[in-house]
C-alpha cells in the first residue's frame, strides 16, 4: 500500500517552495524530493511544472 500523507491538500508555504526550488536545482530525483517536503511525488510534480521546474528523471 502506498505511503499515506496525513497533509492532504495543504497549501505550499514560501519555505516549501525556496526547498522545492533548491532540490530540483541541485538534480535530485522526483521521489527524494517529495519524502524531503513530506508531500506526494505527484502534488511535487504539479507544484514544480506550476513553477516551471524541471525535475530530473531516474535513469
Amino acid at each position: 500500500m502506498a505511503e499515506r500523507f496525513e497533509r492532504h491538500r495543504q497549501p505550499w508555504t514560501s519555505e516549501e517552495i525556496q526547498k522545492l526550488h533548491t532540490l530540483a536545482k541541485k538534480g535530485m530525483a522526483l521521489k527524494a524530493i517529495a519524502k524531503a517536503l513530506t508531500r506526494s511525488e505527484e502534488s511535487t510534480k504539479d507544484r514544480a511544472k506550476a513553477d516551471g521546474l524541471t525535475i530530473a528523471k531516474l535513469r
